[in-house]
């Protein structure tokens, strides 16, 4: 099963309550605005600040 795209539309970033955009070849979820990434693991987002991963400078040119 893969991740619920639809699921974008209701949720946002737990920091800064941007918008998040699926990362489809890492299966995360990106907050451009904080730069970090959220982890999917078995389809259910881990929506937690401790848990993200901070993104780099390259990555983040990517998804603009």
């Amino acid at each position: 099963m893969a991740f619920d795209t639809k699921l974008l539309n209701i949720i946002a970033c737990p920091i800064c309550k941007s918008k998040l955009h699926y990362a489809k070849d890492s299966n995360e979820l990106i907050c451009k605005v904080d730069r970090i990434a959220y982890a999917i693991n078995e389809d259910i987002p881990v929506m937690l600040e401790g848990e993200a991963r901070q993104l780099s400078s390259e990555e983040i040119e990517q998804y603009k």
